[in-house]
């Protein structure tokens, strides 16, 4: 395709300085919304091309999504990127997770080794990966009996996020890594959603029923100590999130800012979002969730957002790995969009008018 439809107010090339929880709050309340010009030169071009019409399913979906949120069409798929934020939790004393918290340092060194799932799947499809430790020796406060983090930690955190998202990416690929990181994803889920402690818990790592049994109780303890926030989500988020929550939140915010659509890897990204869209609704049309978690609380969560994943393989690794894969069909997206031939070009007949 040669022309190139690039419209609306241009990306912001710096985030807005963030001191408070109150500055969140005002930027969700001015959120950029969608580019209107470059949807309607994607839609304008989707009939020409030489198929059936919505015989591409969600691929025509997802190119119009593409160049909705980056705002321009064609839209490209030329620079993904994936950030992995990583942090660790008090609540871990507990026993709510197979694996001690020692692990979450350990797998930070595997993944800047090149060793882990992720590492694999980013040199299959290209995609530049950063990871971000957060404070690993200091985990959050045991959210049973005190807010996750102070203010300032959070901010801290979120603040790490926004400065991760750089000018230029196609896509964003959003993961996690942090011990324990399910439970404050189920914590935070229940708190904003409502429901029994029950529906939102699952076995994370690799729990048995005990394990289930004793991490549903603490997700319980938690939500009925800071629950009664509803209305604050983002105040919700400090004290049952944690540092990696915190940093995907603010990833999120400054794609959103930066005109760069983003990929949501499974339970715990999605739940570290789900303040944003409880804070502003529509604050994450410009994601799409990679795949649907093996963990339980996940459909019930995707189904409250109104979201379709875009895979559903069994996957509950975390890491990004499932956003990364997710590239690949974006890619596909793409390709079938600008690289197919319209009916003029092909010399092929159109439906006929009779």
């Amino acid at each position: 395709m040669r022309n190139i439809v690039e419209t609306g107010k241009p990306p912001l090339t710096h985030i807005p300085l963030i001191r408070s929880i109150d500055d969140i709050r005002a930027i969700l309340a001015n959120l950029p919304g969608p580019d209107t010009s470059a949807a309607a030169a994607a839609q304008a071009r989707e009939p020409q091309l030489t198929k059936p019409p919505g015989s591409l399913g969600r691929l025509e979906d997802l190119s119009l999504w593409l160049a909705t949120w980056q705002g321009r069409h064609p839209p490209r798929m030329d620079h993904p990127a994936a950030r992995v934020f990583a942090g660790n939790h008090g609540v871990v004393a507990h026993g709510i997770s197979a694996y001690p918290a020692a692990v979450t340092e350990q797998m930070v060194a595997n993944f800047r080794a090149g060793g882990a799932a992720v590492n694999q799947l980013c040199r299959t499809f290209d995609v530049a990966l950063d990871v971000h430790a957060l404070d690993l020796d200091k985990p959050t406060q045991d959210f049973t009996t005190a807010p996750a983090m102070t203010e300032d930690e959070f901010i801290e955190a979120f603040r790490v996020g926004m400065t991760s998202v750089s000018d230029g990416f196609d896509v964003l690929c959003l993961g996690e890594m942090g011990i324990g990181n399910t439970t404050a994803a189920a914590a935070l889920a229940c708190a904003l959603l409502q429901g029994s402690a029950r529906d939102w818990v699952g076995p994370g790592t690799g729990l048995d029923g005990d394990g289930i049994e004793r991490k549903t109780d603490i997700v319980a303890k938690a939500v009925q100590l800071h629950g009664t926030l509803t209305d604050d989500p983002l105040e919700l988020a400090r004290r049952l999130g944690g540092r990696e929550l915190a940093a995907i939140a603010g990833a999120v915010l400054a794609a959103r800012l930066k005109k760069i659509p983003v990929i949501l890897d499974g339970y715990i990204c999605t739940a570290a979002a789900l303040p944003l869209e409880r804070g502003s609704a529509g604050a994450l049309d410009h994601c799409q969730i990679a795949h649907v978690s093996a963990e339980p609380g996940h459909r019930r969560l995707l189904t409250h957002l109104g979201k379709a994943p875009l895979l559903d393989l069994g996957l509950r690794l975390g890491e990004a790995s499932g956003a990364v894969l997710a590239v690949a069909v974006l890619r596909a997206a793409v390709a079938c969009h600008t690289g197919m031939a319209t009916f003029v070009e092909a010399g092929v007949s159109d439906k006929s008018d009779d």
